[in-house]
C-alpha cells in the first residue's frame, strides 16, 4: 500500500484532496500533518476518521525534528503540500507569519523528504500546490500561462512565490521529483468562512450587508473544488518533475456579479450589496490558461459554473451546523469572520 503525506490536510481544498484519494484509491493510505491554526478544522474530515486507511498527526512543518519523525516514522511515497497561510487580508496586516509558514516550512518539508529520499528519487513524488496570484495582475484579455513571469502584489502571494522557487530549485538543485500546480480561485464544500463565497452566502442568510470591495469588477477564475482535486491527482499520477501546472475553471466572474448570483440563488435582494474601500494592492484580474495540463495530462474540469455554485450553496444551507462552529472556533482566535469584508483570495 503506498502512503502519501498530505500537509495542511484539514483545511479546506487539502480536506477534499483527502477525501478524493481515499475514494479513488483503495490501495493507498493518507497521512495528514496539520498545525491545526485557525483554518484548520476537525470537522472537514470527521466522516473519514474512523478509516484505517487514514490517520492524522497535528504538527507544524516548520518543526524539522518533527518532519523528520514523519519520514523516518512512516514509509512516505508521495508528498501533496497544502500547507500554507493564505488570507490577502490577513497577510496584509501581519506577513511574518506568511513568511515562516509558506517559505520557511515549504524548504523544511523539502529539505527533510530529500534526505529521506535521497536513494529512490525514482519511486517517489512530491507536489507543491502553489496559486495563480503569484502572477500578479493581469490586463483586460490576456491569460497567466506557466511561462508567465511572477510578479506577485501582496505579502501572501510574495511568499507562496518564494515557496514555488524552493520548489523548483530542488528539483533542479538535487534532482527531486517536484511538481507545482498554479490554481485559480476555488470554491466548494468546507471553505472556511472568510472567503468570499462563504462569507456572502453566511451575510446573506442572515439579511447582513453584502460587503464588495471597490466598484466589484475584479475579475477571477473559479474552479470548483473537486475539479482541482483531480487535476492535483493527475499531476501526481503523470506530471513531469520539475515542472509547473496551471489549473483553471474556465469560468471568470466579476465579485459583483458572483455576489449577485449567491443573492439570486438564495432569492436575497440586491439591496444587500453594500460597496466598501479597496483592499490594498487588489489585483484586478487573474484568469488560467490550462492548455498544458490538458494537453500533456489530459485533464479538464468537468464541473459547470452554475452548477458548482448551486452545489455549494446547497451545501452551506444543508451543513448550518459546520459554519456555526466554525465561526465559533474564530472567535477563540480573535476572529469576527461573519461580519468579515473579505473577498476572494
Amino acid at each position: 500500500m503506498k502512503k502519501i503525506l498530505v500537509t495542511g490536510g484539514a483545511g479546506f481544498i487539502g480536506s477534499n484532496y483527502v477525501r478524493y484519494i481515499l475514494s479513488n484509491y483503495p490501495d493507498v493510505s493518507v497521512l495528514n500533518v496539520d498545525a491545526m491554526t485557525y483554518a484548520g478544522n476537525p470537522d472537514n474530515l470527521a466522516d473519514i476518521s474512523d478509516d484505517p486507511r487514514y490517520s492524522f498527526l497535528k504538527a507544524d512543518i516548520c518543526d524539522r525534528s518533527r518532519m523528520r519523525e514523519v519520514f523516518t516514522d512512516s514509509d512516505i511515497d508521495g508528498v501533496v503540500h497544502f500547507a500554507a497561510e493564505s488570507h490577502v487580508d490577513r497577510s496584509i496586516a501581519g506577513p511574518d507569519v506568511f513568511v515562516v509558514t509558506n517559505v520557511v516550512g515549504t524548504q523544511v518539508l523539502l529539505d527533510v523528504a530529500r534526505e529521506a529520499w535521497k536513494d529512490r528519487y525514482d519511486s517517489v513524488r512530491f507536489v507543491h500546490v502553489s496559486t495563480d496570484e503569484v502572477y500578479g495582475s493581469l490586463g483586460e484579455n490576456d491569460f497567466f500561462r506557466e511561462t508567465t513571469p511572477v510578479s506577485p502584489n501582496s505579502p501572501y502571494s510574495a511568499s507562496k512565490a518564494g515557496s514555488d522557487l524552493f520548489a523548483r530549485a530542488y528539483c533542479r538543485t538535487y534532482g527531486m521529483p517536484v511538481m507545482v500546480t498554479r490554481c485559480s480561485n476555488n470554491y466548494g464544500p468546507y471553505q472556511y468562512p472568510e472567503k468570499l463565497i462563504p462569507v456572502m452566502i453566511i451575510n446573506a442568510l442572515h439579511d447582513r450587508p453584502l460587503p464588495v470591495y471597490g466598484d466589484g469588477m475584479n475579475v477571477r477564475d473559479w474552479l470548483y473544488v473537486e475539479d482541482h482535486c483531480s487535476a492535483i491527482d493527475r499531476v501526481f499520477q503523470r506530471g513531469t518533475a520539475g515542472e509547473v501546472y496551471n489549473i483553471g475553471g474556465n469560468n471568470e466572474k466579476t465579485n459583483i456579479e458572483m455576489v449577485k448570483t449567491i443573492l439570486n440563488v438564495l432569492g436575497k435582494p440586491e439591496s444587500l450589496i453594500t460597496f466598501v474601500g479597496d483592499r490594498m494592492g487588489h489585483d484586478r484580474r487573474y484568469a488560467i490558461d490550462s492548455t498544458k495540463i490538458q494537453n500533456e495530462l489530459g485533464w479538464s474540469p468537468s464541473v459547470q459554473f452554475k452548477e458548482g455554485i448551486e452545489r455549494t450553496i446547497q451545501w452551506y444551507l444543508d451543513n448550518r451546523d459546520w459554519w456555526e462552529r466554525a465561526l465559533e472556533r474564530a472567535k477563540d482566535w480573535g476572529f469576527d469572520i461573519s461580519i468579515s469584508q473579505s473577498l476572494a483570495k
